[in-house]
């Protein structure tokens, strides 16, 4: 296991979840989630308990799912309503485990462990995604590597100079100084770069030309999430790495649920505090994170499928990958804990 369980994880984004059952694998778990007609958001196993057809196949009967294969009915709290044969006695130890479900910051969010201690207070605070004055958006792509590996790249936005060299990376990512701390259980890892040109992705929503100040500041949230505060202002604005709302600032969110051991559903978004009834702003946003991403994605499952034909090597830790070493250590000692 590489993970943390008795935590939250995504599961979905709001709008995904609707009348009719989805199926996805979260931490090694088959999970089917539907809303009921009040709009509460149903998960349980995704297994039907007679014959294991999976219940996402299933068709929705009001509040209940019917299995698409023999037409057992299952209500939203696992328990069996109806037999194949309609007049056989219910058999109510054809239970489906069922999980805990929570709605925040725009995601689903599922419990995996024990159900028991599920508490609403522990969902990870993406506070940008809900927060008053700012907009979010994004997007979810299923990639095929470990988590972790999502984690370090995130936690080391060095690769940006030449994985996104087109985009928003600058030569000035190798020069400036990295700080790192620990804060409990997160890591930060910040970085300010004081008079450079912004890249295109920058200079395009900031519509100045001339120099700015340009800052990184990286959030490991367990157990699976970054956010990075992001931004350039300029130069004349004067301002710091305390306090930089000048010019333009986005919070890239990502949030990377472990599907298996080898594989992740990415979460990905910005929420940003300019132009936030703008959705044609929202709308080329995300098309160019998803471009950027999609930079990232060739190269993490690329690294996964080399770490799977190089058994006897191991990861190197640099001085850049600080951040992302300090939240895998984290990671580890809080699996042990759970």
């Amino acid at each position: 296991m590489t993970f943390i369980r008795n935590r939250w994880y995504v599961a979905a984004w709001d709008g995904e979840v609707g009348p009719q059952p989805l199926g996805r694998k979260i931490c090694n778990e088959n999970i089917v989630m539907y809303r009921k007609l009040d709009g509460e958001v149903v998960a349980m196993r995704d297994a039907c308990p007679h014959r294991l057809l999976p219940l996402s196949m299933g068709i929705k009967e009001g509040d209940n799912l019917r299995c698409k294969y023999h037409g057992l009915v299952v209500g939203p709290d696992g328990a069996p309503t109806e037999m194949p044969l309609r007049n056989d006695p219910v058999n109510k130890k054809l239970c489906v485990q069922t999980y805990r479900v929570t709605e925040k910051h725009r995601f689903v969010w599922v419990w995996i462990g024990d159900q028991d201690k599920a508490d609403e207070a522990l969902v990870p605070d993406l506070w940008p995604c809900s927060a008053e004055g700012w907009t979010f958006d994004g997007g979810l792509m299923t990639v095929g590597c470990d988590y972790r590996l999502f984690i370090d790249n995130l936690m080391d936005l060095t690769h940006e100079t030449y994985v996104h060299m087109g985009s928003i990376g600058q030569i000035e990512l190798m020069e400036a100084p990295l700080e790192t701390r620990i804060e409990g259980d997160k890591v930060i890892l910040s970085r300010w770069m004081p008079g450079v040109d912004a890249p295109p992705f920058w200079k395009a929503f900031l519509g100045k030309e001339g120099p700015v100040n340009r800052w990184q500041i990286c959030e490991f949230i367990e157990p699976c999430s970054v956010i990075i505060d992001v931004g350039v202002s300029p130069v004349e604005a004067g301002d710091t790495l305390e306090s930089h709302d000048s010019g333009v600032r986005g919070f890239v969110i990502d949030s990377m649920t472990p599907e298996t051991e080898t594989s992740c559903h990415y979460f990905w978004g910005m929420a940003r505090n300019f132009a936030i009834d703008d959705h044609g702003v929202t709308q080329r946003i995300k098309d160019g994170q998803d471009h950027v991403f999609n930079e990232d994605i060739e190269v993490l499952e690329r690294q996964q499928k080399s770490i799977a034909e190089n058994p006897d090597l191991k990861l190197r830790i640099l001085n850049i990958d600080s951040g992302g070493a300090h939240a895998r250590r984290i990671i580890e000692r809080l699996m042990a804990d759970a």
